[in-house]
């Protein structure tokens, strides 16, 4: 059986982690090595907003170590990715050139909705109770540095998720001032926490009733380092949980690290760690919240394994993504027959001509999105609806994509009724998005959306085909389509000049 050794290396807002695993022909992973060294980049972004010269220097250190210790396992391939204490610097870019430069290491920065999406696909990779656990209602509750990512699940679907900036590191250094000077931390703590925690309850939980919390991040590992004192496993109940509560409140974080060997720095971090996940029990029904054995290093693994088809999960991923489009259009009440209509005939099309113009998943599930979306500006105003939507998307996460895609969607919305100029004039407004990506899928959702201009689903069925440099679409319908055959030349001229192909309508008339 032939075995690979990985290395999987996360540069964390207070830690650098690093995980070795073996990956075998069973398409199967096991963690084997860990090393880590508690640094707090965050503190230092948080405070500065950049990274200083002692901090990049100190990347570096540990990330030269690393490599002695994956040379020493003969590591044939790692990823390695940076998350919010980099991503918010200023001055990303000069850090990860140092560490090019230092290191000869490739470090990626992931998008906050990525950097959720790879802890969620660890989660499902090693956590054996998780789709148990999330078949019913599912708050997971994903602690940052920075910020808490908060997703809801119902039956095994993913069905909202959202971010809100009151990470651990960031609690405890805005209010730790404040607390020794006017008082108790911890209540100073639970009332900054409180705020956003009931926004959310108020915006997305209404009456609906969570009966588990998933807890993740940095420090949760180490909380459960105080749970044997209370007798219990990975699962822990309400009350079980206020006690673990008491019991962080009533000592210092010095007395934490030396009692329960936990790092200072991570222990100085349990208190605004627990106090938001008491703050979201207290406002939902939950009666248990769970610590699974899992970190970032092994959804560092197991996304390595999904991108290379390495390994089947039992959970559609992808269907996470179109859900989460699903409740943004929800939210912003879009026509549901509609823009499932428009989605479907643009996938549609994109199936016809994806291999010759060298379009594959990702674009395709763009599309998608783009089409579930494209009319969520007109809750807004309905003058210039498509300018509303480019910005309800661009500043809405959707788990999964990366800042880049997500602006993308965004601009393929917006120029799906606004005029797309030349690349040379619109570079700059980009912004680094890819603009042939952008005009391919504009040109499909043009045509897609034109199909269905009366908003009343006139076509049955529809069949697209390549044929003597034309693209044939034929719709099944018994109904007069004039408003869409009359609109649709001036789309399909667009259509021609990006793809070379000529679109024509066709109708097939039905009984």
């Amino acid at each position: 059986m032939a075995y690979k050794m990985f290395a999987a290396i996360y540069v964390g807002s207070n830690e650098i982690a690093m995980r070795i695993y073996e990956i075998n022909g069973r398409k199967s992973f096991k963690s084997i090595d860990r090393v880590s060294r508690i640094i707090e980049l965050g503190k230092d972004t948080y405070s500065n907003g950049f990274l200083g010269t002692d901090s990049i220097n100190q990347i570096c250190d540990v990330l030269n170590s690393f490599k002695k210790k994956m040379k020493e396992y003969q590591v044939t391939e790692y990823r390695a990715f940076a998350t919010s204490a980099v991503r918010e610097a200023e001055n990303t870019d000069i850090v990860l050139d140092a560490i090019k430069r230092n290191t000869n290491l490739e470090v990626k920065v992931l998008s906050n909705s990525e950097q959720r999406y790879i802890n969620l696909k660890g989660m499902v990779a090693k956590y054996e109770d998780f789709h148990q656990v999330v078949s019913k209602n599912t708050a997971f509750v994903d602690v940052g540095a920075g910020s808490v990512q908060i997703s809801l699940f119902d039956k095994n679907n993913l069905i909202v998720t959202e971010n809100i900036p009151i990470g651990a590191v960031r609690v405890r250094d805005y209010l730790s001032m404040m607390g020794s000077k006017s008082g108790r931390l911890d209540k100073i703590m639970s009332e900054y926490v409180e705020n956003d925690i009931v926004t959310f309850r108020n915006i997305y939980l209404n009456d609906k009733e969570i009966k588990n919390v998933i807890a993740v991040g940095e420090v949760a590992a180490s909380i459960k380092k105080l749970v044997p004192e209370l007798g219990v496993g990975d699962r822990i109940s309400k009350e079980q949980f206020e006690e673990l509560y008491k019991l962080i409140i009533g000592h210092h974080p010095q007395e934490i690290s030396e009692k329960y060997g936990i790092p200072y720095e991570r222990a100085t971090l349990m208190l605004p760690n627990i106090i938001i996940y008491q703050s979201f029990l207290n406002n939902c029904k939950a009666e248990e919240i769970y610590f699974p054995n899992v970190d970032f290093n092994d959804g560092i693994t197991a996304n390595y394994m999904d991108e290379g088809s390495r390994v089947v999960f039992d959970h559609n991923f992808e269907e996470d993504v179109i859900a989460s489009a699903h409740n943004i259009a929800r939210r912003y009440r879009c026509n549901k027959s509609h823009i499932e209509r428009i989605a479907d005939y643009a996938l549609k099309i994109f199936d016809a001509v994806k291999k010759p113009y060298g379009m594959g998943k990702i674009e395709r599930l763009q599309l998608q999105i783009s089409a579930l979306l494209h009319d969520c500006g007109n809750f807004i105003n309905m003058n210039d609806a498509a300018k509303n939507s480019y910005y309800i998307i661009a500043n809405t996460e959707i788990i999964g994509f990366s800042h880049k895609e997500r602006m993308e969607v965004a601009n393929i919305v917006k120029y799906n009724t606004h005029y797309l100029p030349g690349k040379n004039k619109v570079s700059a407004e980009l912004d680094g998005c890819d603009y042939m990506n952008i005009a391919k899928l504009t040109a499909i959702l043009r045509i897609a959306n034109v199909l269905d201009k009366s908003h009343t689903q006139k076509i049955e069925d529809l069949s697209v085909s390549v044929k003597n440099n034309q693209l044939i679409i034929t719709a099944s319908t018994y109904e007069d389509i004039a408003l869409e055959a009359g609109l649709f030349e001036s789309r399909a001229d667009f259509f021609e000049k990006i793809y070379g192909i000529r679109p024509i309508l066709r109708q097939r008339r039905t009984v």
